[in-house]
């Protein structure tokens, strides 16, 4: 007898992602019994949006997404579990060299920042407010796609970027830009998870539990595998680029401590991720961690 079929919304292909795509190739949810078939939402607004109108089961994507969604309607049935990507993936890059990197080095410096999602942007606006720097104070560039940014850096249009990989490595490989920071140094933030409805998390409870068994497989073979390896294993999910260079980044942000090892959402990443939204202006609903997590589905296995 075959098991349950969900379909899963990714907000968009990117190399943070790399853990859910690890699960799929080494078969991880199909040995615990699920049939995953994986869309990637024509935006990421639809992560969210597709949940609540019945075209997805479960997506994967920021908490930000559940947050914002609460802030609006308090009676929201989204609720996350599972945490994934358990920091910041985005990188400043610099056109000079800048090893002794503060945030008050950006002052006078032409900045472009990510505007893809509000995260990137809400969370460096309170890593500046805790290191005392005014965001309004920087010279920031009209909004403009993270593929443009690189460019206009690569020409010396602009100083600095906000970036993530591969954008962040092709600029630092053609010696055209040097990494200044890493976001992930902030520490855990609660950056990816799993969510759904609370219906579904009720009624489909164990395909819940199995797809957070599958993912916590893969989570310790990230952290167990060489580089190479899994960048081997995912390749297909990034057709345009090389293996070394995947391998090549993967390190990186390996090392950066990007992906979490076990499926648990710890209160204090979700907090610190709240913090920023609500310091930024983008929510106004302080919703306390057991409203918007599944703790018991998010527990390791």
């Amino acid at each position: 007898m075959s098991g349950p079929s969900i379909t899963l919304f990714e907000n968009m292909r990117a190399i943070g992602y790399v853990p859910f795509y690890l699960a799929i190739q080494r078969g991880d949810w199909a040995r615990e019994g699920v049939d995953v078939r994986v869309e990637t939402a024509s935006d990421m607004t639809q992560t969210a949006a597709a949940l609540l109108d019945g075209r997805t089961d479960i997506s994967w994507g920021g908490p930000m997404r559940v947050m914002m969604h609460h802030d609006r309607d308090r009676e929201c049935p989204l609720v996350c579990f599972a945490q994934v990507v358990a920091r910041d993936p985005f990188i400043l890059v610099g056109r000079k060299p800048n090893p002794r990197f503060r945030f008050r080095d950006l002052a006078h410096k032409r900045i472009a920042v990510a505007i893809e999602a509000p995260t990137p942007w809400m969370t460096f606006q309170d890593d500046l407010a805790r290191a005392g720097v005014d965001s309004a104070t920087l010279d920031r560039a009209p909004d403009r796609e993270m593929a443009e940014n690189a460019k206009l850096l690569e020409s010396g249009d602009l100083d600095v970027v906000q970036l993530f990989e591969p954008y962040a490595d092709d600029l630092v490989e053609k010696g055209a830009g040097y990494i200044w920071h890493r976001f992930a140094a902030r520490g855990e933030i609660a950056y990816t998870s799993f969510y759904t409805t609370r219906r579904f998390a009720a009624d489909q409870r164990d395909t819940c539990r199995a797809l957070v068994r599958g993912i916590a497989c893969a989570q310790q073979a990230l952290h167990r595998e060489t580089p190479l390896a899994i960048a081997e294993a995912i390749a297909d999910f990034f057709p345009d680029r090389a293996t070394a260079q995947l391998a090549r980044i993967i390190d990186g942000y390996r090392k950066s401590g990007l992906w979490a090892r076990t499926p648990e959402l710890p209160a204090a990443a979700f907090v610190r991720l709240k913090a920023a939204l609500l310091s930024g202006g983008l929510i106004g609903y302080d919703a306390p961690y057991d409203e918007l997590v599944d703790a018991e589905l998010s527990a390791a296995p």
